[in-house]
């Protein structure tokens, strides 16, 4: 995990939680203790280039997320090192889930733990481009939101 914003106060206790956040999420989802993710906090400007050089959109998101296990076109095929399983990397805007947290009333702890989810979630294959793949997506979200005790 790493912090590389200034714009919103990222605090010891916020760490702790994202990190309690992915280790329950991992059980739950059945994720190899071997497994390896990478949290990249960053502001709406940093996420906004990632956007529009990985996506084509020239706007601030919440999250992206970019998976290992995913190969694109013309992109290498990696090999296992000591049978560690790389998911791959997650980005947060820690300043857009600030705005939203407070759009939407509930904590920053919450809305960053829920994007973390979310990222996760993509990461493992989960979309939400039909609605069935969006309602699976949510109950594995709320799913792992309550037993965090950071359900809305």
């Amino acid at each position: 995990m790493i912090n590389q914003q200034d714009r919103v106060e990222f605090t010891p206790a916020l760490e702790a939680s994202l990190r309690g956040i992915a280790d329950e999420a991992a059980q739950r989802l059945g994720i190899s203790s071997s497994s390896e993710l990478s949290l990249l906090l960053v502001d709406n400007e940093y996420i906004k280039e990632l956007n529009f050089m990985y996506r084509g959109k020239d706007e601030a998101t919440d999250v992206l997320s970019f998976a290992m296990n995913e190969l694109g076109e013309e992109e290498p095929e990696l090999e296992e090192l000591d049978d560690i399983n790389m998911l791959g990397d997650i980005v947060i805007s820690v300043e857009q889930a600030w705005h939203q947290s407070q759009e939407y009333g509930h904590s920053l702890e919450r809305e960053l733990g829920y994007l973390l989810v979310h990222g996760l979630l993509h990461l493992l294959g989960y979309d939400h481009e039909s609605e069935r793949e969006q309602k699976l997506m949510r109950e594995w979200e709320e799913k792992i939101m309550s037993a965090v005790g950071l359900s809305r």
